[in-house]
């Protein structure tokens, strides 16, 4: 089995290896220091929270709110809400093997350990891709200076059951096919 895995965190993340992922040939596995990484950045968020510090994008508002505390019980609902509000694409979805690659790269981005995401929500993407779980993302719309803002909420509105996916050749809502 060894041959036919990709060590997201440790492996360098070719087109090649993307594409093998993509089309189930290799399977992508987080290796222990991405692990690691990812817990460490995980646990950052956690005593930013609990020594009642005030950082932006864990315990504020966004943007024009960026001064605005969030109460600890709030941060979760925080983080449902800035996926709903940023899910503003229009027009066609974008090809189901192109969100997929996109589901693989950011897997790839996360595991540096910069994000303070948690190791839970990156086994449930690589769950998503190894299910072939994949999201619905519109093909136009941006929210921010990055641009990525609405594409990447669609791609992570099915961790929360809203938003829809493609599963076994169709397109269905994913609080449907993820319950």
């Amino acid at each position: 089995m060894l041959s036919n895995s990709f060590f997201y965190g440790s492996q360098q993340l070719t087109v090649q290896s993307a594409l093998l992922l993509a089309a189930g040939r290799l399977r992508g596995v987080l290796d222990e220091a991405a692990t690691r990484r990812v817990r460490q950045s995980q646990e950052q968020v956690q005593a930013i929270v609990a020594e009642g510090r005030t950082v932006y994008g864990i315990n504020t508002g966004f943007g024009i709110l960026a001064d605005t505390p969030i109460s600890e019980a709030d941060t979760r609902l925080l983080q449902h809400k800035i996926l709903q509000s940023h899910s503003v694409g229009v027009g066609d979805p974008i090809p189901a093997e192109i969100a997929k690659l996109m589901l693989i790269t950011k897997v790839q981005a996360l595991v540096q350990g910069y994000s303070g995401v948690q190791l839970e929500t990156l086994e449930r993407i690589i769950w998503h891709i190894d299910n072939d779980v994949i999201p619905v993302v519109p093909e136009k719309g941006s929210v921010g200076a990055s641009g990525d803002l609405a594409p990447l909420a669609h791609l992570f509105l099915p961790l929360i059951g809203l938003g829809e996916v493609y599963f076994e050749g169709t397109r269905r809502p994913a609080g449907d096919v993820l319950r």
